[in-house]
């Protein structure tokens, strides 16, 4: 085999060998790890925001519920020891009328169902209340009409005349909240996509010395040694331009030797 061709199998050997990040341009490398590197805290970002701001609505949910539950409970405290079951069923069927509320309902001490905004009312709705349970809040979730709720509990009058139930629709709560996080994410990745640009701005400007100093490497090489190389800069690739100035230079005056008679 003669010895060209087998210089040039073992160039392509060798090419095939180089890992594709070491093949690849300065600017790609540069773009590559500064792209990386925002894009990976950003989706880590993206990532602790979406669960604190998810925990947070939630919360405003379940505070919501329980205003809702808690006003209700103070306002049929009065009808339903007045026994005025009239005024009492057109206040369940207001709130539960309310955005996003499925459904309200008062149960006494005993555990029956008193005043409800469901006709008819679900039987698996309904719970035993203990002496104990009375007199606290709870919250639970449960389904009707084989959808998601989200129930709050509120004692009435300190559990004395029982309880007052309003449920909220969890697919309601769920849009509320996914469109809220959505926005959230969408600014987000929108800040990331311009960082990501001007990080691919920076690194082009960064790498256009070295580009200029490679082509000035190369017509150095091919014995072009007239133009000297003028570059300011007062950092490494200022140093860099600096010594290859001083080589080309010397190269100069070793070739202006040689050709003397």
């Amino acid at each position: 085999m003669p010895q060209e061709s087998l210089s040039l199998e073992n160039s392509k050997i060798a090419a095939t060998a180089t890992p594709a990040w070491q093949r690849s341009s300065l600017r790609w490398k540069f773009v590559t790890a500064f792209g990386g590197l925002i894009l990976l805290l950003g989706i880590c970002v993206i990532g602790i925001v979406y669960y604190l701001t998810g925990n947070a609505l939630q919360r405003q949910v379940d505070l919501r519920s329980a205003a809702i539950a808690a006003n209700l409970s103070d306002v049929a405290a009065g009808y339903v020891s007045r026994k005025n079951a009239l005024e009492l069923d057109a206040l369940i069927a207001k709130y539960g009328r309310l955005d996003g509320v499925a459904y309200a309902y008062i149960q006494d001490p005993k555990g029956e169902i008193i005043a409800t905004s469901l006709q008819p009312f679900p039987a698996e709705l309904k719970e035993s209340i203990s002496t104990a349970d009375q007199r606290t809040q709870k919250t639970r979730t449960t389904y009707v009409r084989g959808q998601s709720v989200y129930e709050t509990r509120v004692p009435l009058l300190d559990g004395q005349l029982g309880a007052v139930h309003v449920g909220l629709w969890s697919e309601t709560v769920q849009q509320d909240v996914r469109g809220t996080l959505l926005t959230m994410v969408g600014l987000i990745a929108l800040c990331l996509a311009v960082g990501i640009a001007i990080s691919t701005m920076i690194a082009s400007k960064t790498i256009r010395p070295l580009l200029e100093l490679r082509s000035i490497a190369d017509d150095i090489s091919r014995g072009q040694l007239d133009t000297p190389v003028s570059f300011q800069s007062n950092d490494e690739i200022g140093e860099l331009a600096r010594s290859l100035e001083r080589m080309r230079a010397s190269l100069k005056a070793a070739m202006v030797r040689l050709n003397r008679p």
